[in-house]
């Protein structure tokens, strides 16, 4: 199992793409600490990996406040000993998207941003300030394709702050890299395209557009992204770090 006998936070638990990490990691033999701001929601998703034969606990707190994230990781710490994977899938607010930057409001274009940025670097610091006394340890930050756009893609889309908040985490995350690098702590950030599963309502001729738009022909799965996620983080990846895990069927081709 790749991840046998891990422990591993995940911030966003209760989405789409933080769930199905979850239940990866547990798959593949690791504890989960699955941590949100509904309890209810959050507490779902490790019931059904306990019932499935996993081991998950639940927590309630907000990803964008310090204190309470150094709390509950020094609470894993205490029960589980270690803090192996640190995984943040906190939305980033891409409800925001599809307005023209002409159009709109200056602080719809900069949530985004700060809400991404403040997540990311508060929960990967907290937990690499654990990773660095042990000398080990993953970070994993997610991102998407919206930060790499082609010209033809960037007159289609209009995704507001929602790509500029994406290469604000993607830049933290080989900065990050580079600092905690001589402490044996890897960081790689999973660049996804569009989920469908993980959209409520997906317009068709938005979905053919980007699938006609990727290598693939297709858009990925919740378990492709899942399973990328227990794979960087395992120790068969253990050579990378500071590099953006391009998890977009190929509609976006760079030499990361």
């Amino acid at each position: 199992m790749l991840a046998q006998n891990k422990n591993v936070v995940i911030y966003g638990a209760a989405g789409h793409i933080g769930s199905a990490v979850a239940r990866a990691f547990a798959r593949e033999g690791a504890q989960v600490f699955l941590a949100g701001r509904t309890r209810a929601g959050v507490q779902r998703v490790a019931d059904a990996i306990v019932a499935e034969g996993g081991r998950a606990a639940a927590a309630s707190l907000d990803a964008l406040d310090g204190p309470q994230i150094e709390q509950h990781l020094d609470a894993v710490l205490r029960d589980a000993g270690s803090i192996d994977v640190s995984f943040n899938a906190v939305w980033i607010r891409g409800d925001l998207q599809g307005t023209p930057l002409l159009q709109m409001a200056v602080d719809d274009f900069v949530l985004p941003v700060l809400t991404g940025a403040r997540t990311h670097f508060l929960t990967a610091t907290a937990a690499g300030r654990h990773m660095v006394r042990a000398r080990r340890g993953v970070i994993l930050t997610l991102s998407a394709s919206t930060v790499g756009l082609s010209g033809r893609d960037r007159v289609y889309h209009r995704t507001g702050g929602f790509g500029s908040a994406c290469a604000a985490i993607e830049d933290l995350s080989r900065a990050l890299a580079g600092e905690l690098g001589p402490s044996g702590v890897r960081v790689v950030c999973l660049r996804s395209n569009a989920v469908p599963e993980a959209w409520a309502s997906f317009p068709p001729d938005v979905r053919a557009y980007m699938e006609q738009g990727s290598a693939l022909g297709r858009l990925p799965t919740l378990r492709e992204v899942a399973d990328a996620a227990v794979l960087m983080a395992s120790d068969r990846a253990s050579a990378m770090t500071g590099t953006i895990a391009n998890l977009t069927c190929g509609s976006i081709m760079d030499p990361q």
